[in-house]
């Protein structure tokens, strides 16, 4: 029996976190639950944020670095990105004042599909599975995760800092479109090396 190791434990939390996460979220709008939804939502983001940065000590730490964690790490910050930005981009749903362009989401979301889609080409073709993580995906996951959080601080925020959250969701727009150049030339770079070669 296949048994969790404490850095996989943690990155389980921080998926399971995600459920409360998406309920604050949903009652962003209601009169009654409004603020307290959207601190709840920034408590629960912080705590999602802390277990990000412990599984990854714990793993170098202990020394228990699995294909499993490669796996459930870049998961659970997609379950993040993707719930935030379909519901904060939804008018019902949405931090008042603050509503995220469907035009920033639809860029998020078709990130990581046609990523998730690429790899499942790249197994297809070459019977391989590829996961690389790079240096400008996870900047881009960082840039939306703190695009996400400055949303929900928006209300609070004074007046010249209200520009943030504008700022960072375009960044993070920026990055996605160049995280989806970086990934495609490399998948077409892993495929040409390990495509199966037909006899002569």
């Amino acid at each position: 029996m296949y048994k969790l190791s404490w850095p996989n434990r943690v990155t389980m939390t921080r998926i399971l976190l995600a459920g409360p996460f998406v309920v604050a979220l949903l009652h962003l709008q209601d009169p009654r639950w409004s603020e307290l939804a959207r601190w709840s939502a920034v408590v629960v983001f912080g705590l999602m944020a802390a277990s990000d940065g412990l599984d990854g000590y714990l793993a170098r730490r202990l020394k228990a670095e699995s294909a499993l964690g490669r796996f459930l790490d870049p998961l659970a910050d997609k379950l993040v990105v993707l719930s935030s930005v379909v519901l904060l981009a939804r008018e019902n749903t949405s931090v008042p004042g603050m509503q995220l362009p469907s035009t920033v989401a639809v860029i998020a979301i078709g990130k990581d599909l046609i990523i998730v889609v690429g790899f499942c080409l790249i197994y297809m073709i070459t019977s391989s599975i590829y996961i690389e993580a790079k240096r400008l995906g996870k900047w881009c996951t960082a840039t939306q995760l703190v695009m996400v959080i400055a949303i929900l601080f928006s209300p609070s925020l004074p007046g010249p800092l209200k520009w943030g959250p504008v700022v960072l969701w375009w960044a993070a727009s920026l990055l996605a479109i160049a995280t989806v150049i970086q990934y495609f030339k490399m998948g077409l770079y892993f495929v040409s090396r390990h495509e199966p070669q037909k006899p002569a």
